[in-house]
């Protein structure tokens, strides 16, 4: 019965992969392998699907730069945001079976559920909870998942209180992760089943996604498991710390599954087929996957310049858990999802009944366009684009106008200033709303900012100008130093402290922006 089964799941990938290779773009292995080289990405993962076979399920390069361990159809690669996806497929099985409505308040499943507006909180719909557009900041609440908090998932979604809205309520798209956790918090509280078991239980299985997995805590517990690499300094290098400060289940309703070729593929499929899985598995009915995939939250179409024409969108809105936009002339289906050195990019094309899922193991959208456009086209019968090309000369104009940028700020600072007060009437505790308390310290002579929170999260402020300090975190891999500005009293004593990332790369996670820190009592 074991062998039986054994064969029945490999026939389920082998045949459709032999199967009409030949409408995939020639040399495939060579063309990734250029990708690989120009945007310095040691592995990727691959699938591609069409008219529910697989064409293609397959790694390549290496899952750790200096070893020669080959990425395969196996390895895992956390998928990021792109688990927001099977969110919104979770609350479709609910929908169906009567436990729940998209247009119901969230606060008839959760009663302790608050916005800092009342007139939001009694509004806010199961739908809202997916589609970025409740008014508040964009990626507000992120500080406390990325790098991850002591706080549970419930605890954060209960602070979501004290973020201010700075948009109208449905009126503006703002993108965010903090809502996905009370879409799992309302799944666990409906269900009685924690969001990661009953993703795995009601989403993976049937759908034929045996090696995923639902907690990213666990992804180093896997066998077959890529290392996470990023920019440093223009170098490309492993992210060493990424286990330690870098995955905690408390955000996985919105990015914390890990997957492979062959399981997204299936995963694709599913998606495609209207919510039928390849052994004939029903996950919703049509009309479900009708309601998942239509946009409803108008989002900013960004100018691409003219050696990217091709790919210039004409409209985006944010569906339940997708993008919904243009390729070319036809509609789309897209996500991306990032972790620290890890992107990973969806994208379908209904009309074509063709999916794609890229996986890469460094922080390059880039890489994933120039393949997915490549294969895309190949579908739509049009001629041969120098998409590497075209993207690896966006990729060199967004670095060397960040690395202005930084020029700029560092020739506007006055050097020649000084602080107002003593360093030691800088330290001391101060408190936001949402975030709580961060701390700072006088030791040996150099102020120590440690945000409690976020164990590891703790760095040296060096004074930049005024009562304008950087503080530089002493774990270099967040890539993410603050300035730190004090605004004083008439008196002399500090009256509150706001912060600012440095760096225009800084991940937007990093939202010290909407701090507004204040001496403790």
């Amino acid at each position: 019965m074991k062998n039986f089964r054994l064969i029945t799941f490999l026939l389920l990938f082998v045949v459709p992969r032999v199967h009409a290779q030949e409408n995939l773009p020639v040399n495939m292995a060579k063309y990734v392998d250029q990708v690989l080289q120009t945007f310095q990405v040691p592995g990727l993962s691959l699938a591609v699907v069409k008219d529910g076979k697989v064409l293609l399920a397959k790694g390549y390069g290496v899952k750790k730069l200096g070893t020669e361990d080959r990425v395969d159809e196996h390895t895992l690669f956390p998928i990021a945001s792109n688990s927001k996806a099977f969110t919104a497929a979770a609350l479709a099985i609910l929908v169906e079976e009567g436990q729940v409505t998209w247009d119901t308040p969230v606060i008839d499943y959760l009663p302790w559920f608050k916005m800092s507006d009342p007139y939001v909180t009694a509004n806010m719909t199961v739908r809202d909870l997916l589609v970025h557009r409740s008014g508040i900041a964009p990626y507000a609440g992120d500080l406390l998942q990325f790098p991850p908090s002591n706080f549970t998932r419930a605890e954060i979604v209960k602070k979501t209180q004290f973020l201010p809205l700075v948009g109208g309520f449905r009126n503006d798209y703002a993108y965010d992760n903090i809502l996905y956790l009370a879409a799992g918090e309302l799944i666990q509280h409906v269900t009685g089943q924690l969001w990661e078991d009953f993703v795995a239980e009601r989403i993976m299985q049937p759908v034929g996604m045996q090696q995923s997995i639902s907690r990213i805590s666990t992804l180093a517990n896997q066998s077959n498991y890529s290392a996470s690499h990023a920019r440093f300094d223009d170098e490309i290098r492993e992210v060493s710390n990424f286990f330690k400060y870098g995955v905690a289940d408390i955000s996985n309703p919105a990015g914390g599954i890990a997957s492979n070729a062959e399981d997204m593929a299936q995963w694709l499929i599913t998606q495609l087929d209207s919510g039928r899985t390849t052994t004939g598995k029903v996950l919703y009915k049509p009309a479900t996957a009708a309601e998942l995939w239509k946009g409803v939250t108008p989002m900013p179409v960004s100018k691409l310049p003219t050696y990217l024409k091709p790919a210039q969108m004409d409209y985006q809105l944010y569906a339940l858990g997708f993008y919904t936009s243009n390729y070319r002339s036809e509609r789309i289906l897209m996500h991306g999802g990032k972790l620290d050195g890890f992107v990973s990019r969806i994208f379908m094309v209904p009309s074509q009944n063709l999916g794609i899922a890229v996986l890469t193991n460094q922080e390059s959208g880039f890489a994933c366009m120039s393949i997915i456009n490549h294969i895309v086209d190949r579908f739509l019968k049009i001629s041969d684009y120098d998409w590497i090309t075209s993207y690896k000369k966006y990729e060199d104009r967004y670095f060397s106008d960040i690395k202005q940028a930084e020029k700029a700020s560092s020739a506007s600072r006055n050097s020649s200033s000084e602080p107002s007060l003593e360093l030691v009437k800088y330290a001391g505790d101060y408190t936001d709303a949402w975030y709580g308390k961060v701390s700072i310290k006088l030791e040996e002579g150099k102020l120590v900012m440690d945000f409690t929170h976020n164990p590891g999260m703790v760095g040296v402020m060096e004074h930049w100008q005024y009562d304008t300090f950087i503080v530089r975190w002493n774990n270099r891999e967040f890539k993410a130093d603050a300035y730190v500005s004090f605004a004083l009293n008439p008196d002399g004593s500090i009256d509150r402290v706001k912060m600012q990332a440095v760096s225009p790369v800084t991940d937007p996670s990093y939202d010290f922006h909407d701090l507004l820190l204040k001496p403790s009592k």
